[in-house]
């Protein structure tokens, strides 16, 4: 019984694999991750981009940052939290814009939030393979030929990519 249990299991899993391309599963990261920074950014600013009053007294006073003046660390930030989301979003510069917010997420965790480390973890869990894969099949990356596909036989790769059929 036990081992019927265990073969199941690894059926199972197999079939989950097979529908589960790694191009849909970076698409999903990054469209996962250019939300909770997006969406931070929005608060930041009134109307298209311009920093409230209260986004610089959030720096000055909350986050004080000792890398950067609180006026140039709110631009910086707002900034960020705006361009690199839109890059994930549309997969382009996929690389930069995760090492981007990566950035962002060490710098909050070490200087602003660090017991938020659950949180932090949870955005680098989703940077991490965005920096090492790039924005896979289903991004302006490999369809401008910025990010071209793996190559490599199934055997010479550890990625998995052998299993995704749209393509990583």
């Amino acid at each position: 019984m036990r081992f019927e249990t265990l073969a199941l299991y690894g059926r199972v899993g197999a079939w989950i694999d097979r529908l589960t391309p790694n191009s849909l599963l970076l698409l999903i990261a990054r469209l996962g991750v250019a939300a909770v920074f997006f969406l931070s950014g929005r608060t930041k600013v009134e109307g298209l981009l311009t920093i409230k009053p209260a986004t610089y007294e959030l720096f000055r006073t909350e986050y004080r940052l000792p890398l950067a003046p609180p006026e140039i660390a709110a631009h910086a930030a707002t900034y960020s939290e705006h361009l690199f989301p839109i890059l994930l979003v549309l997969g382009l510069f996929t690389r930069i814009g995760a090492l981007g917010l990566l950035g962002m997420t060490t710098v909050i965790e070490v200087f602003v939030y660090p017991d938020a480390w659950p949180t932090h973890l949870s955005w680098a869990g989703l940077l991490l393979p965005l920096l090492a894969r790039g924005g896979g099949a289903l991004s302006l990356d490999r369809l401008l030929g910025i990010d071209p596909p793996r190559t490599g036989t199934p055997s010479q790769r550890s990625d998995g990519a052998e299993r995704d059929r749209v393509g990583v």
